[in-house]
């Protein structure tokens, strides 16, 4: 058996949600880069849009200093909508430009009273070294926790 840590990385985050809101309202949260930025806590220089990177500025309290980038990856309309990120960015100083990205998706799907919302994050075991995979895995966990609260309070308010 082989107990090297690489084995025991999670290489996927992933959050399914059943909200109480139509599939036309839970697309205009996620992919409405205002309405974005309000549920997720950033502020975004412009719309998403596939091939562009996105850029702005994380609002989330203590967060203020972090920059925003994503790299948009697909938008199929109320069903799928992709991002790729670096999923630890925590020193404004240090460029991170060509570090491994992480892939994020939001899957939508109707449902008898609403949408289900899948969100995942996949990726991890790319990542350059066991402690930053660790770190950036433990954290995002928390993070799309956080951030599953955060829509569903949007979307049905």
């Amino acid at each position: 058996m082989d107990n090297s840590i690489e084995d025991r990385i999670e290489d996927r985050i992933e959050r399914r949600i059943e909200l109480k809101a139509p599939i036309a309202r839970v697309w205009r949260a996620v992919t409405d880069h205002q309405e974005f930025g309000e549920w997720f806590r950033v502020k975004l220089e412009g719309p998403f849009v596939v091939g562009e990177v996105s850029l702005g500025w994380i609002t989330y309290p203590g967060h203020e200093h972090l920059r925003w980038e994503a790299t948009v990856e697909a938008m199929e309309p109320e069903t799928y909508f992709s991002f790729r990120w670096c999923p630890y960015g925590g020193d404004s100083d240090v460029d991170y430009s060509d570090e491994p990205k992480t892939l994020v998706e939001f899957k939508l799907e109707p449902t008898a009273t609403g949408t289900r919302l899948v969100i995942s994050e996949s990726g991890f075991r790319a990542l350059p070294d066991d402690s930053r995979r660790l770190d950036a895995l433990r954290e995002n966990a928390q993070g799309w926790d956080i951030q599953t609260e955060n829509i569903t309070a949007h979307v049905e308010s």
